[in-house]
């Protein structure tokens, strides 16, 4: 079970975020996580939305380099140990994680090379996955 993740390659300068979440707000589409990160004079700003096909035709339509992706998306228990208890589930399958980011609530995103085998290893162990639909529900 997957989320779609939207990476919008941008300047790092002033500015440029709003820009991004402006069309988002205009767009109706609700942030629902997101990572950026100092990659010098350009980089790329990654996010979890509620609604991705919208979030596209509006990055799309103002000429903005994007890409959507699909990631795993689990949610933690909100007590101490939690997320170090889901890491070792994931080692123990062999699973590299490429980067993770926390979401809204206490949902992470996982990049992995190979989501369909990730799901399949990670089905019977003790993580509950999150789709699209449940991330539009949230809150």
């Amino acid at each position: 079970m997957s989320v779609s993740q939207i990476s919008v390659f941008m300047e790092n300068r002033p500015g440029h975020m709003i820009r991004v979440l402006d069309l988002f707000k205009d767009a109706g589409v609700n942030v629902r996580g997101y990572c950026a990160s100092d990659t010098g004079d350009y980089g790329i700003v990654r996010f979890v939305v509620d609604e991705p096909e919208r979030a596209l035709l509006a990055l799309e339509g103002s000429g903005a380099a994007a890409k959507r992706t699909e990631v795993l998306c689990v949610k933690l228990g909100d007590e101490p140990g939690d997320l170090a208890r889901v890491f070792a589930v994931i080692s123990a399958c062999d699973i590299n994680v490429n980067y993770s980011y926390s979401l809204i609530s206490t949902y992470i995103a996982l990049c992995v090379d190979d989501i369909e085998r990730a799901e399949a290893l990670l089905r019977d162990q003790p993580v509950e996955f999150v789709d699209q639909q449940k991330l539009r529900e949230t809150l």
